[in-house]
């Protein structure tokens, strides 16, 4: 995957020259003063294109040192010493190609909004109880990702468990730098070949869960006037209609122009119930304003996650083979076990990859 990387790294440096050559050449043309607009606009692009330069050929230069370290490695040395330097030069050298790549690709969008904090809703498909087994494992699969990165953190928004272990809803946030890059791939359908603990006759099944991430905005970016809710209370319950307790904690939100509503039954405290719902009606209500604002939100989140039928898919879990194969990029790996822990990065990379080949192209389109 790095030497891929840094090939396609390098052979973009030229294109970006060529570019800057250009720019700089209409910047001293006299006649470039006459439009004011079109000054400013090709000065923003050099400037741009200057800053991209400067990080293209930090890189050249890093992959320059860390060519000439892998040199020493692969010849004999007496010197134990002189290995070990070399050894941990190489382990510095990869750490700083990897953040300056990290600035290039951040550079190339950075006028898109960064996004650290974003709700995911799981939702099962077809499939019956086995379909909410696996958004359970879903849930499950991401938490423990989750759980690998220190700076990453996660929490609860609602949730609706099933006796068997599964969930017929499950919404939680992720906050955490970067996290974003990995779970923004994640909505669609996902689909699962296996013999399902129901099953008596050994034979497999295919199931499907949903997920959907949205951002979250704060509340300077969308404000929600008060006017504009329908506030419901009600006892909250719990796996199979049991009643987890008495009072009534849990809140249902009507937001009354566009008729979106969000339930939440988390907590026992009302107050609190009532701050995550809030955080998942502004969540929807920025997908939606992404859209066409005419369009209600079960057509916005229907292009983004589909209806669930077994034929609409971005990823499909193969227990029988132990392979997950992703769609989109048409990878798999052979490692489910893995993924369903958290081993999550082989698995999302090529997306990545294939985004930031896109993003390039675009660039130069």
């Amino acid at each position: 995957m790095e030497r891929n990387l840094e090939r396609n790294l390098l052979d973009y440096l030229s294109r970006f020259k060529s570019e800057y050559d250009k720019t700089t050449a209409i910047l001293s043309s006299p006649d470039i003063f006459n439009n004011k607009e079109e000054y400013q606009k090709v000065s923003r692009r050099y400037a741009f294109l200057k800053d991209i330069l400067q990080i293209l050929e930090t890189y050249q230069r890093l992959k320059h040192d860390k060519e000439g370290v892998c040199g020493i490695l692969a010849t004999p040395a007496e010197d134990e010493g002189v290995v070990e330097l070399a050894r941990q030069e190489l382990e510095n050298l990869d750490k700083k190609l990897v953040q300056v790549e990290s600035s290039f690709y951040g550079k190339l969008s950075e006028n898109k909004r960064n996004i650290s904090s974003f709700i995911i809703e799981i939702r099962p498909g077809t499939g019956g109880q086995e379909a909410a087994l696996f958004a359970g494992e879903l849930y499950r699969m991401y938490s423990k990702f989750i759980a690998n990165h220190a700076d990453w953190k996660t929490e609860i928004l609602d949730s609706s468990p099933t006796e068997l272990g599964g969930y017929k809803e499950v919404i939680f946030s992720v906050k955490g730098p970067g996290s974003f890059v990995y779970f923004k791939y994640e909505s669609g359908v996902h689909r699962v070949q296996r013999v399902p603990v129901t099953e008596a006759g050994g034979r497999v099944h295919t199931s499907t869960a949903t997920v959907a991430v949205l951002k979250e905005p704060d509340e300077v970016e969308l404000k929600i006037e008060p006017k504009d809710l329908k506030i419901e209370t009600c006892r909250a319950s719990g796996a199979g209609g049991q009643h987890v307790n008495k009072t009534e904690s849990a809140i249902r939100l009507l937001h009354i122009p566009t008729g979106v509503t969000v339930s939440c039954q988390d907590e026992r405290s009302q107050l609190k119930n009532r701050e995550k719902a809030m955080r998942v009606l502004r969540a929807r209500l920025l997908a939606l304003q992404s859209k066409q604002q005419e369009e209600t939100l079960s057509k916005e989140r229907l292009g983004q996650i589909g209806s669930g039928d077994r034929s609409e898919k971005i990823r499909t879990y193969n227990y029988p083979q132990n392979r997950v194969t992703d769609h989109r990029v048409n990878a798999t790996l052979y490692n489910l076990n893995g993924i369903m822990e958290g081993a999550l990065e082989d698995l999302i990379n090529p997306l990545i990859m294939a985004e930031r080949e896109a993003v390039l192209e675009e660039f130069f389109a």
